[in-house]
């Protein structure tokens, strides 16, 4: 990156100091006519009109938009269930002097509810209602033994197991000892010498 840096800066500098020459400017002599190429797919004027209307009786889902366009300007409108089953309608225009207008409208979704024939109530006499006495909101206070409280869960939970140690050395006893009796040494005994009998004689 530094090197980099340091090449464009030489350039620049370079540049300034006029060592590279500046390219020569060229004049055109006369005004070149350009052709204007019109695009074949180019429509001045276009003009589109598409519907779509989707009732899925398995999910619930119904909704529908429609949408015409001529020249520049555009109508439309679309519309769809809530949530809350209420159908929303947009309806919309865009033009080049008024921009995009939209208005919305909520209106409650015609759907067929079916409507239950309630069965007719029989009145039966009943007698009337006891009603007990009132409980008292405040016991009379009972002596009560001191509570006893346990202690306190611990919040970690203990570990499944450990591995139990190799193996541990008892600690060194650091007792004083008798001191050890020490044998007097060991005499050294002359022994009568070795006799040794002079080697055969090999004659090769």
């Amino acid at each position: 990156m530094a090197f980099k840096f340091v090449v464009l800066a030489a350039l620049i500098a370079a540049a300034n100091a006029g060592v590279l020459a500046p390219a020569p400017l060229a004049y055109a002599t006369a005004p070149v006519a350009v052709a204007k190429t019109v695009d074949a797919d180019f429509d001045p004027h276009p003009q589109y009109s598409y519907a779509y209307d989707v009732h899925d009786s398995l999910t619930g889902d119904a909704k529908s938009q429609q949408e015409t366009r001529d020249g520049d300007v555009v109508q439309g409108s679309y519309s769809l269930l809530e949530a809350d089953g209420t159908r929303r309608t947009v309806d919309y225009t865009a033009d080049p002097v008024n921009g995009f207008n939209a208005v919305v409208r909520k209106e409650p979704a015609a759907v067929a509810v079916k409507t239950v024939a309630a069965a007719p109530v029989a009145h039966v006499a009943s007698a009337p209602l006891a009603y007990a006495a009132p409980v008292a909101k405040i016991a009379t206070p009972v002596a009560h033994a001191p509570l006893a409280y346990a202690a306190p869960v611990a919040k970690v939970a203990a570990p499944i197991s450990y591995a139990a140690p190799i193996s541990y050395a008892a600690p060194i006893a650091k007792v004083a000892a008798a001191p050890v009796a020490y044998a007097a040494p060991f005499a050294k005994v002359a022994a009568a010498p070795v006799a040794y009998a002079a080697a055969p004689a090999y004659l090769h």
